[in-house]
């Protein structure tokens, strides 16, 4: 058995296995505002709700979001994700997202 945690701020990514990983998304600046879009080019992203409230943005809508339902955005959706203060949520995605596949905008 093995367990995992994290109670930092911000993004981590906390378990791989094979072709996938299991990151915690706690609230940090990243996450405070609505001010950047983020799209995977190869592959889907899933989000659940933990504790605190969240609000996943898709291009042109926007969720709040409730507890312990799975939000899955799709290959080359632009989203963004914004976190109160106490929220915790887990995203699933493949191991492999990176830097590299992923796309970002900054608002202005």
């Amino acid at each position: 058995m093995e367990i995992y945690e994290y109670d930092g701020k911000d993004f981590c990514a906390v378990m791989q296995y094979e072709g996938w990983k299991i990151g915690m998304l706690r609230y940090g600046d990243r996450f405070s505002a609505y001010n950047c879009v983020e799209r995977h080019l190869a592959t889907d992203e899933a989000f659940v709700l933990l504790a605190g409230s969240a609000t996943l943005y898709e291009e042109d809508q926007c969720f709040e979001m409730e507890k312990c339902k799975v939000y899955n955005v799709k290959r080359g959706l632009w989203h963004h994700i914004v976190v109160s203060r106490d929220a915790t949520v887990l995203v699933i995605e493949n191991s492999d997202t990176s830097k590299e596949n992923t796309e970002r905008k900054y608002f202005l």
